[in-house]
């Protein structure tokens, strides 16, 4: 299993009010990102992704889009000379808060996609586990 609570409803409504104000200015209060997200701009950085059935948030485990929101995309994807404009939200916000907004975000997604991304969590945690 993964570390979201996607059928919270109190950790849904926490993880709502912390995308509000820390998310959706990039991300959309709709999640559906920003125009040209899969091309970089001018200046070599990718808009924000979707985080809606458009975008490919889902494909990433419950333990990656944490440690890429707590600890930024460059460091958690050990890619040293990733440019965007995505802070590392560690200093920012709790653990449970990050928890809390990754939750909403996945509340949104549509049941099917939900079941595929639960699917992915448990293939993770098989790997994690037979890799000790």
């Amino acid at each position: 299993g993964g570390i979201l609570k996607a059928d919270d409803a109190r950790v849904i409504a926490r993880g709502e009010a912390v995308y509000v104000a820390h998310c959706a200015s990039c991300h959309g209060r709709n999640l559906e990102g920003q125009t040209g997200w899969k091309a970089q701009d001018k200046d070599g950085f990718l808009p924000a992704p979707p985080h809606d059935e458009n975008g490919h948030t889902w494909h990433h485990p419950d333990t990656l889009l944490f440690r890429i929101t707590k600890l930024g995309v460059a460091e958690a994807a050990n890619l040293k000379d990733y440019k965007t404009r995505m802070p590392a939200f560690g200093g920012l916000l709790t653990d449970a808060d990050i928890i809390a907004a990754l939750s909403y975000i996945k509340s949104r997604w549509p049941d099917d996609m939900r079941r595929r991304h639960d699917e992915l969590n448990r293939v993770f945690a098989q790997r994690e586990s037979s890799a000790r």
